[in-house]
C-alpha cells in the first residue's frame, strides 16, 4: 500500500474506504494543532505578557495575536483597552528602530479597535485611530510617502514626505484599503475594500475607489443618500443574555450536523 504524499494516511484511507480513526496521522495532527494553540497563547502580546515589547501603553483586554508582524518604536505606540490585533500586523513608530521620537506618542490607537490580520500601520509621524474602528485584513495606513522631486535620483533614495493621519471613531475600513499621508477621516465612515484614501472625508460617509470618492452620505432629515438598498438588520433584543446566544449557536450547530 502506498499513501499519496499530498495526503495524510487518515485522509487517503478515508478516500479508499479504509478509514483509520485514531491512527498515527490523526494523533500527530492533533498534537501539532494543540502545540500551535499553545504557542499562539504564549506568543500573544498583552498588558500582562508584553514579550519584551515596551509599548507606551497597552489597555486592559487588548491582545496582539501571535505571530506578530514588524514591531518597533513601541515606546511611542499607545494601544487602548479591549483592542484585537490580528496575526502578522505591523505597528511601527518612526522611520527605523532606535530613534528618540520625543516625549509624545506617535501612534495612538483608541479603545475597542480591531485590526485585521496582515495589516500595516506605519507611523513615521503622528497617526491617530479613534475608538471602535474596525479594519478588515490587509489594510495599509501610512503617514509617509515616497517623493520623486528629483528626476535624476532613485525615488527610494529621496527624502519622503510625511503628513499626520487621523481616523475618527466608529469607522469601518474594508479589506486592502490604503490610507495615505494627510488623510483625515471623520466619524462612522465606511471605507470600501480596495479604496485609496487621501484628503478629508466628512462624518457619516461611504467612500470607494482609487482615488477614493464619496459615494454615499447621511443627512439628518433625508437619511442615507443614495438610499440604502437593503433593510437595516434587526438588532438582538436587549433582554437576550450571552448564555442564550451560546445555547442558540450550539443548537444551530447540532441541526447542521443532523442534516449534513
Amino acid at each position: 500500500m502506498h499513501w499519496n504524499v499530498f495526503s495524510s494516511p487518515d485522509v487517503q484511507g478515508a478516500k479508499d474506504g479504509r478509514s483509520r480513526p485514531g491512527g498515527r496521522g490523526g494523533l500527530a495532527h492533533r498534537a501539532v494543532q494543540a502545540g500551535w494553540r499553545w504557542i499562539q497563547r504564549r506568543g500573544a502580546v498583552t498588558a500582562e505578557q508584553r514579550g519584551g515589547h515596551p509599548f507606551g501603553a497597552i489597555g486592559e483586554g487588548t491582545r496582539l495575536a501571535f505571530p506578530q508582524g514588524t514591531l518597533f518604536g513601541e515606546a511611542w505606540i499607545r494601544l487602548g483597552a479591549h483592542c484585537i490585533v490580528g496575526e502578522q500586523v505591523t505597528l511601527t513608530a518612526g522611520l527605523m528602530p532606535g530613534l528618540d521620537l520625543g516625549p509624545d506618542p506617535i501612534l495612538t490607537i483608541g479603545d475597542g479597535v480591531v485590526i485585521g490580520r496582515g495589516s500595516h500601520v506605519v507611523a513615521d509621524t503622528t497617526v491617530t485611530i479613534g475608538r471602535d474602528v474596525y479594519m478588515g485584513p490587509h489594510v495599509y495606513i501610512t503617514s509617509t510617502n515616497h517623493s520623486y522631486d528629483d528626476p535624476d535620483q532613485p525615488i527610494g533614495r529621496q527624502w519622503p514626505r510625511m503628513e499626520p493621519v487621523e481616523i475618527g471613531p466608529g469607522c469601518w475600513i474594508g479589506t486592502n484599503a490604503v490610507i495615505l499621508p494627510g488623510a483625515r477621516i471623520g466619524r462612522n465612515v465606511v471605507v470600501a475594500a480596495g479604496a485609496v484614501v487621501r484628503g478629508e472625508i466628512p462624518d457619516h460617509a461611504v467612500v470607494a475607489g482609487a482615488p477614493a470618492r464619496v459615494v454615499r452620505t447621511w443627512d439628518k432629515e433625508a437619511g442615507w443618500q443614495p438610499p440604502l438598498r437593503t433593510p437595516a438588520p434587526r438588532p438582538i433584543p436587549a433582554d437576550v443574555t450571552s448564555e442564550q446566544l451560546v445555547a442558540l449557536a450550539a443548537l444551530e450547530e447540532t441541526g447542521r450536523d443532523a442534516t449534513g
